[in-house]
């Protein structure tokens, strides 16, 4: 685990050390989402947090073909038919 010891200004503005920016890919800048657990800050990127996120939904539809977002529209079609 690498530390760095940063400062954030009066205004909220944290400067994240160039090193880190680098290791994450942030090092031309990006989006990041911010997360608060209890009492500690997490800054991971928008691409690290969508691809957990992708990667929770094929685990969890892993051999389920009737939980696509192509299988679900074509059951509320099959519904709204039926109305």
């Amino acid at each position: 685990m690498k530390r760095a010891r940063a400062r954030v200004s009066k205004s909220g503005r944290l400067s994240i050390p160039a090193e880190f920016r680098k290791a994450i890919g942030l090092d031309r800048g990006g989006d990041v989402v911010v997360e608060l657990t209890g009492r500690e800050i997490r800054i991971r990127t928008v691409e690290e947090v969508v691809a957990q996120a992708q990667a929770i939904a094929r685990r969890l539809t892993a051999g389920r073909p009737d939980a696509s977002v192509d299988a679900f529209l074509a059951e509320r079609r099959r519904e709204a038919e039926r109305e």
